[in-house]
């Protein structure tokens, strides 16, 4: 297998246009997992916020000056009956599609949480829906675990 050089740095507001698109295929991408989201075009992030949020770090995956995978830490106060009071929570984890498989989206991962750890969080959360078995097996592997799963019903018909 040949070795790619990942390199991870944080998003600048020049990235914003890159960052939309990448935005629309995390959710054509979760259609699949999910017939309540409507049709055309969804912003499920505030992608300038994100990179301008002392809260926040947003980073990006660059190859050979082409910027292919994102992800972003976000400090979230807990619920006051939880512990820590404060957790990482991620996001916006996304690859093109040309590059999955090489290692990328793991990368990100490792750098997210060796920001938690230097923020002094020692809770890291996600969302992934529960049909998503490849990202369920990426974040495993990475150390996390199933905690609590959200269930729906449509009584539409």
């Amino acid at each position: 297998m040949q070795q790619i050089n990942i390199h991870i740095r944080e998003a600048k507001l020049s990235d914003l246009k890159i960052l939309k698109d990448f935005e629309q295929g995390v959710v054509e991408y979760e259609r699949a997992f999910s017939p309540t989201l409507i049709k055309g075009e969804i912003s499920y992030y505030d992608i300038e916020g994100l990179i301008k949020n002392e809260e926040s770090d947003l980073i990006v995956a660059v190859i050979d000056d082409v910027v292919v995978g994102s992800g972003y830490l976000l400090v979230k106060d807990s619920k006051p009956y939880k512990k820590p009071s404060k957790y990482a929570y991620l996001g916006f984890m996304y690859v093109l599609p040309e590059y999955r498989g090489k290692g990328i989206n793991g990368k990100i991962i490792e750098v997210l949480m060796t920001k938690a750890k230097n923020r002094n969080l020692t809770e890291i959360q996600l969302d992934v829906y529960a049909e998503n078995k490849s990202a369920i097996s990426a974040y495993t592997r990475r150390g996390f675990k199933p905690d609590t799963l959200k269930m729906r019903l449509n009584t539409e018909g």
